[in-house]
């Protein structure tokens, strides 16, 4: 068709077929002057390949997420909550603890000591330590040693304080007729008279006077008999669990203990002031104006501070004693007892023979204290532990020394006072205590190294407890 302007060539438009679908229109308007055999049929929608499905979400994945939303403002909710909740509850107490060694060993081999070759003893250091024992510890009869826990009872039921004399006690006939009794020490008394109790302490402790153990335990308990239970029971308490009292003045036979047990009773009647005092004394005047002395001829020498004799020809020669000894400014008491001693001494009498077998535990005693600085002022002793993890140094704010003798074995024991939680470097949290602190150990004071803080958010946050 050259030369032909194809503006001016006009070609029909083809109506459309009844019901024909608009892509058939399509088709023919795009391919003029073809047969029909060559006209194109409407495409179909490509078939999908085999095994090919439509993506669709699956089932409940919609609830899934819906929830995920829904439930994820509340988990970090409760996960602030657990937070606060963490942050804000009680800290934990804060704990004093030991990393020194808990133990010290004096140096050298056990403590020589010369124990009586007869009879049995007992030797202690009150604070530190025992020395040991000697001889069976079995009951024996103590004659007038008992009259140490009639006196202890006194005491510790009517009380005295300073130098007061005490309530009066009314002098009964029992005690004026006893006053003469042979082979008895005793103090002379009238009947209808009276007598403070410090100045029957004097005659139970210092002339040994059986009369006034007698009247004063009917003055205590209403009876002799009932004041013996009083004995007993206050023997048991203390743990003398091989004695047996009969009698207040300890004449009887059947009143028995042993070494051991009467150096607890021992320990026990010193710490009281009055009969600390009373013990010490070598003398006193009674109420009749008579000079009254001190069977306990080791008083008043080589820092003999009493405290007891007992004679009898079946319970033979016996003696509590108390001496003591001062090492780096500290006095100590040494406490020990000798039971069934024979004669001997400068007399050869069975009570010096107990003085004098006293007398060498006694210097023996003392000439094997000594001390040992074991800890430096500034060595870390231990440390508070917050609860939670956390750890601050602990020190001794001065040289620790303890006390002892040769192959002795001493414990090293915290007290806390009461902790903060924060507190600056050198604040006081406790004492280190060598020895037993209750019965006079050497105590030193600990302070913090460095600064106490308190647990940090984290720590209070992962703690489980």
């Amino acid at each position: 068709m050259s030369g032909v302007d194809s503006h001016q060539l006009q070609l029909p438009r083809p109506r459309p077929r009844p019901h024909s679908r608009p892509g058939a229109q399509q088709v023919l308007a795009l391919k003029p002057d073809l047969p029909p055999s060559q006209v194109s049929r409407p495409q179909q929608p490509l078939a999908k390949p085999a095994g090919s499905r439509r993506l669709r979400a699956p089932a409940g994945a919609s609830h899934r997420i819906r929830r995920v939303k829904i439930w994820t403002p509340v988990v970090l909710l409760l996960a602030v909550v657990f937070a606060v909740v963490q942050s804000v509850r009680p800290l934990p107490t804060p704990t004093l603890q030991l990393t020194a060694e808990e133990t010290y060993s004096f140096d050298g081999g056990k403590a020589d000591v010369p124990w009586p070759a007869q009879g049995q003893a007992a030797l202690e250091v009150q604070g530190i330590g025992s020395f040991g024992s000697s001889g069976e510890q079995k009951p024996v009869p103590i004659a007038s040693v008992a009259k140490v826990m009639t006196a202890y009872l006194i005491l510790r039921d009517h009380p005295l304080k300073g130098d007061a004399k005490g309530p009066m006690i009314k002098v009964d006939q029992a005690a004026e007729d006893q006053a003469s009794a042979e082979g008895e020490s005793t103090v002379k008394v009238k009947a209808g008279d009276e007598i403070s109790e410090r100045e029957a302490l004097q005659g139970i402790l210092l002339a040994s006077a059986n009369n006034v153990a007698r009247l004063v335990a009917r003055w205590d308990a209403g009876s002799e008999k009932g004041f013996v239970a009083k004995m007993n029971a206050a023997a048991k308490d203390l743990g003398m669990t091989n004695t047996t009292y009969t009698d207040p003045s300890g004449l009887n036979d059947t009143t028995v203990s042993t070494a051991v047990d009467q150096v607890k009773l021992a320990k026990k009647a010193m710490k009281d002031p009055v009969f600390r005092s009373v013990v010490s004394m070598m003398e006193y005047y009674d109420y009749k104006g008579a000079l009254q002395r001190n069977w306990n001829k080791l008083v008043g020498h080589n820092n003999v501070i009493g405290i007891k004799t007992g004679t009898t020809t079946s319970a033979r020669g016996n003696l509590v004693f108390a001496a003591t000894k001062e090492i780096d400014g500290e006095t100590r008491t040494i406490v020990g007892a000798v039971l069934r001693q024979p004669e001997g001494g400068y007399d050869n009498t069975i009570l010096q023979g107990a003085l004098s077998a006293g007398d060498k535990l006694i210097q023996a005693a003392q000439q094997s204290l000594k001390s040992a600085t074991i800890l430096k002022k500034g060595d870390v002793v231990g440390y508070v532990d917050d609860g939670l993890g956390g750890r601050t140094p602990v020190v001794a704010t001065k040289d620790v020394s303890a006390v002892g003798w040769s192959g002795l074995t001493v414990k090293l024991t915290f007290a806390a006072d009461d902790v903060p939680h924060t507190a600056k470097a050198g604040t006081k949290v406790g004492s280190l205590t060598v020895g037993d602190a209750s019965k006079g150990g050497v105590s030193v004071p600990v302070a913090l190294q460095k600064d106490l803080a308190e647990p940090g958010f984290t720590d209070k946050l992962t703690r489980l407890g």
